[in-house]
């Protein structure tokens, strides 16, 4: 894949640097970084920081959370919306408690099995918690792989092109994690929906869209 090696390296060298620390960063508890995972569905990350810490004191464990009325734990979601989340982080922890012993699975696959969890959340948790080389594309990660190496793709392929990218940009690597974190955080402050901030971009000169653009004396 054209530049991978050099756009991993710029990436993490710029994420090193200016990534920002936020609490879910801070762990690898898989109870923690389900609960941030579900709760950054749809929501800015701005808003989730005010609420992450008060539903874990509320509900600090997995086992905690897995024996709560219902209407308690909707309760402790109060002003995050789309309330679904809830509900089926509860019966994702019932799920856990009851069929796992407690323990969140580590594989992409017996995690997909969990109530409300999909392909990029399974591969989010058994990466930030686990450490598993494993492709996590959100909205975020999906956009900046299509402008910087897929940029004329299009359709149903698109998101399946996508998704094999991101899988050869981290298979085999003990940096997957920090890798992800990086692409995603890339999406969210730099190359984001709104506009491409290309002359900011660490990995410009590895990316077709912002070489194009490099190339046309645009910025």
């Amino acid at each position: 894949m054209l530049h991978a090696v050099e756009f991993r390296r710029r990436l993490l060298r710029w994420f090193r640097r200016h990534g920002r620390d936020l609490p879910w960063r801070r762990t690898r508890d898989p109870y923690h970084i389900v609960v941030s995972e579900f709760m950054l569905q749809q929501t800015q990350v701005s808003r989730v920081e005010a609420y992450y810490h008060r539903f874990l004191e509320r509900h600090p464990s997995i086992h905690a959370l897995a024996a709560a009325p219902a209407a308690t734990v909707r309760e402790s979601w109060e002003g995050l919306g789309y309330y679904r989340r809830a509900a089926n982080l509860h019966r994702l922890a019932q799920a856990v408690v009851g069929e796992h012993g407690g323990v969140v699975p580590d594989e992409p696959a017996a995690l997909r099995r969990l109530p409300g969890v999909g392909r990029y959340t399974a591969g989010a948790v058994a990466c930030f918690a686990y450490e598993k080389a494993t492709p996590a594309v959100d909205t975020n990660v999906a956009r900046v792989i299509r402008r910087a190496f897929h940029p004329r793709l299009g359709g149903p392929p698109a998101s399946r092109r996508i998704w094999e990218t991101a899988e050869a940009l981290v298979a085999g690597r003990r940096s997957a994690w920090s890798f992800n974190q990086a692409i995603m955080e890339l999406g969210a402050v730099v190359c984001t929906a709104r506009v491409a901030r290309c002359g900011e971009c660490p990995v410009r000169r590895c990316c077709v869209t912002g070489s194009r653009k490099s190339v046309n004396g645009k910025r």
